[in-house]
C-alpha cells in the first residue's frame, strides 16, 4: 500500500510583494515516484497553468511550477527518519507544496558529490569489514585538497550515474544505527504515518490530499479510477488554492498610483538599492576616511576614479555610514544613482530632488521640476542642526550629456547647509566643468588646483594584500582553497590589476581549480574584461552555448532587467534556445526546465544583484562592464540586437504565450544534401494569445473603477523594446495613442514621463500622427494637476478635450472609440455626447527660449558640428511652414516646422560677400516649396534659397525692395519697392520682365495676387490700393482702378488677406476693417475695446474669423467674423509680441522668444462651436431627449438638436426671455419675456400667442399639456387655454414656489406658512396644510407624479410630512435630527417618493430615504455647486469644486448602493443642471456654451451616443429664425 499525502500551505501574503509564486514538485531524477505519476501529470498539466493564467490576469502575479524539490520527505528501512533537501537557494521566494511519499518502494539516488575524508575512511573501514569490495568506490571518488575541508569528490563523469550497492553501503555506513539493532520497516513507517506527519500538517496548517493506491479485492484497481480521483483532485486543489488569493484580499482599492506615490516607491528603492550596494564594501578604502575628512560647507566633493574602482560602492557605504559620522545633527542623506533610474532625464530627476527634499524637510509636498523651486528648496530648508548631504551618482555615465543641465539647475554657490556629493569618471570633463568656481566660494579649492571650484578625491586600485585576503575569504565562504603554487600565480594576476570586481571574477575561476589541476599564467585572464570573457565560456561549456548568449543578452537589453520568471518565459519561447534542446533530447517539452535556468542563474549570483523596480525584483548586473562585454561578444550587430528586442517586444505585449503551459514541440529529421546528413527542423505549434492574455493587460482586474494594479513591467520595457526593435508603427498605434496605456501611465505616476514620450521626436520620421500626438500631450500637460491628484479622471479628460477636434485629426477617432468600449465593457461611466464649445485651444507645440538644454528648445546644428550652443534670435518671420530666424550674430536659421528640431543655416555656398549684403536684417521672405525668397530692410535685391542644394541667387531692384508675392507655380517673383514701384522677374531664368508704378508714389507694404483673375492689388503705407491687371508677360501690368482703404487714421499696422473667402482685412491700432476684394467694399468693422489698442492681426485658415493682439493682454483673442464675438483666448506663457501664420498652423511669439503654436483646423472648430451670447440660464428638454432649449435672458432661445449638436432654430423675442417652460407633449414652447407671453409650436416655430398684461413672474403648464398658469407676485395669477390663451379662472394670493399637481387638477404653492391647493377651475382656495398651532412653517414641498394624490411637506421644525390633498390626512413620517437641515432651494424628491434631497453643506449631499425612512450622506471631495435628483429616484448628479484642484467636476451617483456611476470634469462655470429620463444630463454654462453627458450604467440598459458637429462653417444663418407675432394678439386686463 502507498499513500500520497499533498500539502499546501497558505503562505500568499508573504510573496505578493515579490510579485512570484512558485509551486515546486518532486523531481524525477531525484526520486522515482512512480505511483504519483499520474496525480503530479495532472496537476502540471491542468491546475498549474489554470492558476496561472488566474494570477497573472486578475492580479499581476506570476506562478512558477518547478521540477525542483522544496521539502521531500521519505523513509527507507535502512535510513534516518527524515531527509530535508531545501533547493529554495534561488531569487525568489517560493510557497511551500509538500509531498509526502509513504510506502517501500522507491527510486534509485544519486551519489553524493563529495564526502569529507573523515567520512570516506570510515565507510572503506565499514565496507572492508562487512566483507564488501570497495574497488568500484574507489574507482569513482578522488581525493581534492582545495576543498575546506578536504574531501574525496565524484569524478564529473559519473555525478549522475546510479550504483545501487555503492550507494546502500553509503548510505549504511552513513547512519551511527548497528546494523543489528536497525528498526524494521513497519516499525518506521508506522512511526511516520502516526505521529510524524500528523504533527507536521498540524503545526504548519497545510491542506492534504491522501490517496491510497492498494487495490480494492471487491472491484480491483483501473485506471478510469485513478484517472477520476486525479480529476477531483485537481478540481479540489485549484479550488482551494483559488480561495487562499481570495481571502488574501490583495487587491489594492485606491484612486491609483498618484504622483507623490511613484516619487515616494522611487526613493525607497533607490535607498533599497544603497544598501544593496553597500554589502558590496568588502574592502576597507582609506578614500572613506577622505570623504569623511573633506566635508567642508559650501564645497562640492567630487570622487573620480577609472572604470570598476568602486566608486558607486564607495558612495553608497558612505551614505550609511554619514549618520554616524555626524552625531551633533540630525543629517538628510539623499542618494540619487542617475544611470540606473528607470527614467535617467533631467526633468525626472528634479521632480523626484524636489519632492524628497519637501518629503523629508517637511514642506509643502510639489512636483515642480523647476529649478527655481530646487534652488528655493536647497537654499532655505537644509541648516546646520539638520543639514543635507545630496550624493548624486553615475551623472556622467547618463546618455545624451545630460549631467551638466542637472548641474546646472542647483544654486550657485552651494548653500551653507548643504553638502553635494559626485561621482565622476576620469574623462569626464564635461560633467567637471559644470561645476564651476562660480558654485562654490573662493575658499573651496581641491590640491593642486586654485580654479577648479571643487574638492576631488580620487579613487584608485585597491592594495593587493585588501585583494588577497578577500578572495581567500570569498573562497573559505564556498568551502574551497588554493595550494600555495597556485596562490603564487593568483598573487602575480592581482599585483597587474588590484580591482574588487576583477578578484570576484577571480574566485569564481579558483573555485573550479583542483588540487591536481594544471594551472599556469595564461590560465587567469588579465583584466576585468577578460574575466567576464572567461567567465561567460565557462558558462557556455556548463549550461550550453544557446541558452547563456540569449539569458545574457536578455538581461543586458532590458530597460530595468528582468524577473527570474520572465527571463525563464523569454527563454522558454527563445527559438535558437528551443532548437538546442531538441537536438539534445527529441522528446523534450515545449518549456526550458526550470532547473537550467535556475541553476545558470546560481553561477552568475555574484554578479548579478537583485533590485526592486516598481515594486517587482529584477536581476541587473552588478557592474556596466558585463554589459559592455556581453554587447560586444553577443550583440554585436544591430540585427542580432532588434532580434533580441523584437523578442521582448512580443513577449511584454503578449504575443508569445506567456506561462508554462505552451503546446509541446516537434522535431522533424529533415534530409540534407547527402543521403547520410540529415538535420533537424523545429516545428513551434503555439497559437497566438487571446486578446485577455497578459501580455495585453495594462491594469490588472482592468477597469476604469477604483480596484486593480498597474502591470508596471509592461508599461517600462514595452515602450523600450519597440522603439529598440524598430517597431514604431507599434509604438505609435499600441501605445502612444492608446487610452489604456495612458491610463496605466497616469495611475503609476509617469504623467510626465508620457508627455515627454508624446514629444519625443526620436523616430519622428517613422510615425504619421506627430500631431495627434502633440495634441494628447498638450491636453495632459493642461490637466496635469488634476490627473496627478485623481488619475482615474483621465478618460473622461480626453474626451472632453479630443471631441471638439475629432474632424481635424480623424486618427483620434480610435482613441476616442476605445474610451466609449472600455466605458460599456465596464458598465457604467459618464460619457460626453455633446461637447461644450471650448474657451481656448490647446497648444500643439510650445518651444522655450532656453537653447541650452534639449527638452522643448529649437536647437542650432551648425554644419556637421553637432556641439550645442547658445543662440540669440533677434527676429523671426514665417512664411507656409518654414520660419526664418535672425542671429545676433548675423545669422540666418531656417526651420522646417514640419520637421525635426534643427536648423538649417542660410549662406551662400559660392563664398559671395553674404555679410556685406545682409548687414540689415531681414524684413520677410516667401516660401514656396522648397524656395525660399527673402528680402532686407533698405536692400535693393531679393535673395532665392534653394533649400534642397542650399544654393542662394540674387535679383537685383531698381530700389529697395518693400514687399514681395510670387505666383502659386513659383515660376514669376512680383516685388514692391519704395516709391510705388512694382517689378517683374521671372524666377527660372532670372530675367526681368517688367515694371509699373502708383500714382502717389507711396512706398508699397503689401500686395495680393489673383491669380483667378491675374489681377495684382498693391496696398501703400497710407491706405491705398492699386488694382494692376498683370494677365500678360509681355506687356507691362495695366492700371485698373485706385481705391483707399486707411480711413481717417492712415497708421495700418498690418494687412492680411484670405484667399478662400476673398477678405482683406487691415488692422489698425483703434479697429480691425474687412474688405471684400471682389468688389473691394467695406464689409464689416471691429473697434477696439474701450482704453485698448490692437497690435497686430490675422485672419483665420478658412477666413471666419481672425486673432488680434492687443496692448498689455497676454492672451490671444479670436472673434467670430459673422457675429462680432469674442469667441476664444488662446493662452501663451509670456506677453505675446507678434503672430505668424503658417501653412497649417498659427504661431505666436513672445517677447521672451519663445513660440507657441496652434493648429488653424483647431482653431477654426473651436471658433465655430455654437454658444450664446451670455450664460445659460435655463434649459428645458423634450421627452425623447433628442431637442433640448436654451435661454440666456436675450431675446433668442435656441432649440437644439442632439443628433447634429447644433442649434437649428431661434426663436426672437422683442425683448429679453425670463422664463421658459415646455409642454409635457412636446407639442408648444411657452416663454416669458419683458412681461409678456409667447406660446409656439415648437414643429412649425409659428408664434401662435403672443398675450400682453399678465404681470407674470413664472410660468406653469399642466401635465396634461392642455393649460397654461402664469404665476403673477403683485397681481392675479391666471389660468388659460394653452391653445387659444383663453382666461379659465383667475387665483387671488400668489403662491410661492407654486407646482400644479400631477392630476392637472389644483395649484400648489406656499403661502405666509402654509401651504395652499388652490383649484384650476375656479381659482378658490379649496385644501389647506397648516400647522399653526404648533407654529411650524411650510419651508418647502413636493409633488409626487407616480402618487398624484400626495404632498411631500417639509417643515421648518425638520419634520416630513405626507399631505393627500384631496381628503387633507396629514402624516408625519420623519423628524430630522438637529444638526441636519432642509435648503428650501435644495429640496427635491424623487417621482415615486423614494428620496429627498434635503441639503448640500459641509462637502456632503445630505438625502433622505423616504422608503427606507432614514437619513445618507454623500460625501465629496469638496464644496458643492449644483445638486440635481433624477426624477426616478435611481440617481443623484452634483457638480462640486474639488479641494485639489480648480477644476470643477461632476459626479453621477447610484441611490441604491452608493456607487459613483462616472465623473466628468467641467473647464468652465456651470449655471443649469438638468437629468432627463433618458439618462443623459444637460449642462449649461456661464460662456453660452451647451454639454450633454450620457449616462452608462449595467444595472439600467442605457445606449450611449456621441454627437460631433461635423462640417459647421461657423455662421448660425444656418438656423431658421423664427419672429414673433408683431404685436400682442392677446391683451389681459
Amino acid at each position: 500500500m502507498y499513500k500520497n499525502v499533498w500539502a499546501f500551505k497558505n503562505v500568499f501574503l508573504m510573496f505578493f510583494k515579490n510579485r512570484c509564486v512558485c509551486l515546486r514538485t518532486c523531481p524525477a531524477y531525484l526520486m522515482q515516484c512512480v505511483d504519483s505519476i499520474v496525480e503530479r501529470r495532472a496537476l502540471r498539466e491542468s491546475v498549474f497553468p489554470e492558476l496561472r493564467e488566474q494570477c497573472r490576469k486578475t492580479l499581476g502575479l506570476d506562478v512558477r511550477v518547478s521540477t525542483h524539490l522544496s521539502f521531500l520527505i521519505c523513509i527507507e528501512h535502512f535510513s534516518d527518519k527524515l531527509l530535508l533537501n531545501d533547493a529554495s537557494h534561488t531569487f525568489c521566494v517560493h510557497m511551500v507544496v509538500l509531498q509526502a511519499l509513504v510506502g517501500h518502494q522507491y527510486g534509485t539516488a544519486s551519489l553524493p558529490a563529495q564526502v569529507e575524508v573523515s567520512e570516506y575512511q570510515l565507510l572503506l573501514q565499514e565496507s572492508q569489514r562487512a566483507g564488501v569490495s570497495t574497488q568500484e568506490l574507489e574507482r569513482e571518488y578522488q581525493r581534492d585538497e582545495n576543498t575546506n575541508p578536504a574531501s574525496y569528490c565524484l569524478k564529473p563523469r559519473n555525478r549522475h550515474t546510479c550504483c545501487p550497492q555503492v550507494i546502500t553501503l553509503n548510505l549504511r555506513s552513513a547512519t551511527t544505527f548497528d546494523l543489528r539493532t536497525t528498526p524494521t520497516d513497519s516499525y518506521l513507517l508506522s512511526e511516520l504515518c502516526d505521529d510524524f506527519l500528523p504533527g507536521l500538517i498540524t503545526s504548519s496548517q497545510l491542506l492534504v490530499y491522501i490517496t491510497t493506491t492498494k487495490c480494492d479485492c471487491r472491484h480491483g484497481y483501473s485506471t478510469a479510477r485513478r484517472r477520476g480521483y486525479a480529476e477531483s483532485l485537481c478540481q479540489q486543489v485549484y479550488s482551494d488554492l483559488v480561495g487562499l488569493i481570495d481571502s488574501s484580499s490583495v487587491l489594492e482599492s485606491s484612486d491609483g498610483s498618484q504622483l507623490g506615490d511613484a516619487l515616494t516607491r522611487e526613493q525607497a528603492e533607490q535607498e533599497e538599492l544603497c544598501g544593496t550596494l553597500s554589502r558590496l564594501y568588502d574592502i576597507i578604502r582609506p578614500e572613506e576616511e577622505e570623504v569623511r575628512l573633506k566635508s567642508a560647507p559650501q564645497c562640492p566633493l567630487v570622487v573620480t576614479g577609472g572604470p570598476c574602482t568602486g566608486k558607486t560602492v564607495l558612495l553608497a557605504h558612505c551614505a550609511q555610514q554619514i549618520k554616524s559620522w555626524l552625531p551633533d545633527c540630525d543629517p538628510v542623506v539623499i542618494i540619487y544613482f542617475c544611470n540606473l533610474s528607470i527614467n535617467p532625464s533631467p526633468r525626472h530627476l528634479l521632480s523626484s530632488l524636489c519632492y524628497e527634499l519637501s518629503v523629508r524637510y517637511h514642506s509643502e509636498s510639489s512636483s515642480e521640476q523647476n529649478p527655481k523651486r530646487l534652488s528655493s528648496l536647497l537654499t532655505f530648508m537644509p541648516s546646520t542642526k539638520k543639514p543635507l548631504v545630496l550624493i548624486l551618482d553615475g551623472l556622467d555615465q547618463m546618455e545624451n550629456n545630460l549631467a551638466p543641465p542637472v548641474l546646472e539647475s542647483l544654486p550657485s554657490p552651494i548653500p551653507p547647509g548643504v553638502k553635494l556629493i559626485v561621482t565622476v569618471s576620469s574623462n569626464g570633463t564635461q560633467v567637471l566643468q559644470a561645476i564651476n568656481p562660480q558654485r562654490s566660494p573662493p575658499q573651496c579649492v581641491s590640491e593642486g588646483s586654485e580654479e577648479s571650484g571643487y574638492v576631488c578625491v580620487h579613487l584608485g586600485s585597491v592594495d593587493r594584500k585588501q585583494c588577497v585576503k578577500m578572495l581567500a575569504s570569498l573562497l573559505s565562504s564556498s568551502k574551497r582553497r588554493v595550494t600555495s603554487g597556485q596562490q603564487a600565480l593568483v598573487n602575480q594576476a592581482l599585483t597587474s590589476c588590484c580591482l574588487a570586481l576583477y578578484a570576484r571574477l577571480l574566485h569564481l575561476q579558483t573555485s573550479l581549480w583542483h588540487s591536481d589541476s594544471d594551472v599556469t599564467e595564461s590560465s587567469l585572464p588579465a583584466g576585468v574584461h577578460s574575466s567576464i570573457s572567461v567567465l561567460l565560456d565557462h558558462l557556455e561549456q556548463k549550461h550550453g552555448p544557446s541558452i547563456v548568449v540569449r539569458a545574457v543578452s536578455y538581461l543586458t537589453l532590458s530597460r530595468t532587467g528582468l524577473t527570474e520568471v520572465e527571463l525563464a518565459d523569454l527563454l522558454s519561447r527563445d527559438h535558437k534556445v528551443l532548437t538546442q534542446y531538441v537536438q539534445q533530447d527529441e522528446s523534450t517539452s515545449s518549456n526550458i526546465p526550470q532547473i537550467d535556468v535556475e541553476t545558470l542563474l546560481l553561477d552568475l549570483r555574484r554578479f548579478l544583484i537583485k533590485r526592486t523596480v516598481a515594486g517587482s525584483h529584477v536581476l541587473f548586473w552588478v557592474s556596466r562592464h558585463f554589459k559592455l562585454v556581453v554587447a560586444k561578444r553577443c550583440l554585436g550587430t544591430h540585427e542580432v540586437r532588434r532580434e533580441i528586442h523584437s523578442a521582448m517586444a512580443d513577449y511584454f505585449s503578449g504575443q508569445l504565450p506567456c506561462g508554462r503551459s505552451a503546446k509541446p514541440l516537434l522535431g522533424k529529421q529533415k534530409p540534407g544534401p547527402n543521403k547520410d546528413i540529415s538535420h533537424m527542423e523545429l516545428c513551434i505549434d503555439r497559437e497566438p494569445p487571446s486578446v485577455e492574455a497578459h501580455g495585453h493587460t495594462f491594469v490588472f482586474s482592468s477597469s476604469f473603477k477604483e480596484v486593480g494594479r498597474v502591470n508596471m513591467r509592461k508599461v517600462l520595457e514595452l515602450p523600450h523594446h519597440f522603439q529598440e526593435s524598430d517597431q514604431w508603427g507599434k509604438l505609435e498605434h499600441g501605445l502612444l495613442m492608446s487610452v489604456r496605456f495612458h491610463q496605466a501611465m497616469v495611475r503609476a505616476g509617469l504623467l510626465a514621463d508620457l508627455v515627454a514620450m508624446l514629444e519625443s521626436e526620436e523616430g519622428s520620421s517613422h510615425f504619421c500622427f506627430s500631431r495627434e500626438k502633440a495634441l494628447l500631450a498638450s491636453i495632459l500637460k493642461s490637466c496635469a494637476c488634476l490627473l496627478q491628484s485623481s488619475p482615474l479622471h483621465l478618460p473622461s479628460v480626453m474626451e472632453r478635450g479630443l471631441l471638439p477636434y475629432l474632424e481635424v485629426f480623424p486618427g483620434l477617432k480610435g482613441y476616442a472609440r476605445e474610451i466609449r468600449q472600455e466605458r460599456r465593457r465596464v458598465g457604467s461611466g459618464l460619457g460626453v455626447s455633446l461637447c461644450p464649445a471650448p474657451l481656448s485651444v490647446p497648444p500643439i507645440q510650445c518651444l522655450t527660449c532656453d537653447a541650452k538644454t534639449k527638452d522643448g528648445s529649437v536647437r542650432e546644428v551648425a554644419g556637421t558640428d553637432s556641439e550645442q550652443k547658445e543662440t540669440t534670435f533677434t527676429g523671426v518671420k514665417s512664411s507656409g511652414h518654414f520660419m526664418l530666424f535672425s542671429t545676433q550674430c548675423k545669422e540666418l536659421l531656417l526651420w522646417d516646422v514640419t520637421g525635426p528640431e534643427m536648423f538649417l543655416q542660410v549662406k551662400d555656398q559660392t563664398k559671395a560677400e553674404l555679410s556685406q549684403k545682409t548687414a540689415n536684417k531681414v524684413e520677410g521672405f516667401v516660401a514656396y516649396q522648397k524656395r525660399v525668397f527673402m528680402w532686407w530692410k533698405g536692400e535693393s535685391f531679393v535673395s532665392l534659397f534653394d533649400v534642397s542644394n542650399e544654393t542662394l541667387t540674387h535679383f537685383q531692384c531698381q530700389s529697395c525692395v518693400t514687399c514681395l508675392v510670387c505666383s502659386s507655380n513659383g515660376f514669376y517673383m512680383y516685388c514692391g519697392l519704395e516709391g510705388g514701384t512694382l517689378s517683374i522677374f521671372d524666377t527660372n531664368t532670372g530675367s526681368f520682365l517688367g515694371t509699373c508704378s502708383n500714382s502717389n508714389h507711396n512706398v508699397i507694404t503689401s500686395m495680393i495676387l489673383r491669380e483667378d483673375k491675374w489681377e495684382m492689388a498693391c496696398v501703400d503705407r497710407t491706405g491705398s490700393v492699386s488694382l494692376w491687371d498683370v494677365a500678360s508677360k509681355i506687356n507691362p501690368p495695366r492700371l485698373i482702378r485706385e481705391i483707399f482703404i486707411g480711413g481717417e487714421c492712415n497708421n495700418i499696422l498690418n494687412i492680411d488677406y484670405s484667399h478662400e473667402i476673398g477678405t482683406l482685412l487691415v488692422c489698425q491700432s483703434h479697429q480691425i476693417a474687412l474688405w471684400d476684394t471682389c468688389d473691394w467694399k467695406l464689409w464689416d468693422l471691429f473697434l477696439v475695446p474701450h482704453g485698448r489698442a490692437f497690435t497686430q492681426a490675422v485672419l483665420s485658415q478658412e477666413g471666419h474669423l481672425f486673432l488680434a493682439l492687443l496692448d498689455a493682454c497676454p492672451f490671444v483673442l479670436v472673434w467670430r467674423l459673422s457675429t462680432g464675438e469674442c469667441v476664444l483666448s488662446l493662452e501663451t506663457n509670456k506677453e505675446p509680441r507678434t503672430l505668424l501664420k503658417m501653412a497649417s498652423g498659427v504661431v505666436c511669439v513672445t517677447h521672451d522668444g519663445c513660440l507657441t503654436v496652434w493648429d488653424s483646423g483647431m482653431i477654426d472648430a473651436a471658433g465655430a462651436a455654437p454658444k450664446m451670447g451670455c450664460g445659460v440660464k435655463e434649459v428645458v428638454v423634450e421627452q425623447t431627449g433628442e431637442c433640448f432649449y436654451t435661454s440666456d435672458g436675450s431675446e433668442t432661445v435656441w432649440r437644439w438638436r442632439l443628433e447634429t449638436g447644433l442649434p437649428h432654430v431661434n426663436f426672437l423675442h422683442d425683448g429679453p426671455v425670463g422664463k421658459l417652460c415646455l409642454s409635457p407633449d412636446d407639442v408648444h414652447l411657452v416663454t416669458l419675456s419683458a412681461g409678456e407671453i409667447y406660446v409656439w409650436q415648437t414643429e412649425t416655430g409659428q408664434n401662435i400667442l403672443r398675450m400682453s398684461g399678465s404681470r407674470a413672474t413664472n410660468i406653469l403648464i399642466t401635465p396634461n399639456s392642455n393649460f397654461g398658469v402664469s404665476i403673477s407676485e403683485r397681481g392675479l395669477s391666471r389660468v388659460w387655454k394653452l391653445a387659444q390663451g383663453s382666461i379659465v379662472c383667475s387665483i387671488h394670493p400668489h403662491l410661492s414656489d407654486a407646482k400644479v399637481s400631477p392630476a392637472s387638477t389644483f395649484l400648489i404653492g406656499r403661502h405666509r406658512g402654509d401651504l395652499l391647493s388652490a383649484s384650476l377651475w375656479s381659482g378658490s382656495i379649496s385644501k389647506r396644510f397648516s400647522r399653526a398651532e404648533s407654529s411650524e412653517h411650510v419651508v418647502a414641498f413636493h409633488t409626487l407624479s407616480e402618487h398624484p394624490d400626495f404632498v411631500v411637506v417639509m417643515a421648518a421644525s425638520g419634520a416630513v410630512y405626507t399631505w393627500k390633498v384631496a381628503e387633507e390626512t396629514v402624516c408625519q413620517h420623519f423628524q430630522l435630527p438637529y444638526r441636519f437641515h432642509c435648503q428650501p432651494q435644495d429640496f427635491q424628491v424623487a417621482s415615486d417618493g423614494s428620496y429627498a434631497l434635503l441639503s448640500t453643506d459641509n462637502e456632503a449631499i445630505n438625502l433622505l430615504d423616504l422608503s427606507q425612512v432614514r437619513l445618507c450622506s454623500i460625501n465629496t471631495e469638496g464644496p458643492v455647486i449644483k445638486a440635481y435628483l433624477d426624477k426616478t429616484g435611481c440617481y443623484a448628479a452634483y457638480i462640486y469644486r474639488p479641494t485639489t484642484t480648480t477644476t470643477l467636476q461632476k459626479n453621477f451617483v447610484r441611490l441604491a448602493d452608493g456607487e459613483r456611476i462616472g465623473s466628468v470634469c467641467l473647464a468652465k462655470n456651470p449655471l443649469t443642471l438638468v437629468v432627463c429620463e433618458r439618462q443623459r444630463v444637460f449642462v449649461g454654462f456661464e460662456d453660452g456654451s451647451v454639454g450633454v453627458y450620457s449616462i452608462s450604467d449595467g444595472m439600467i440598459n442605457g445606449e450611449e451616443s456621441v454627437r460631433r458637429r461635423e462640417n459647421f462653417s461657423g455662421r448660425f444663418d444656418r438656423a431658421f429664425r423664427w419672429l414673433p407675432q408683431a404685436t400682442a394678439n392677446i391683451t389681459w386686463h
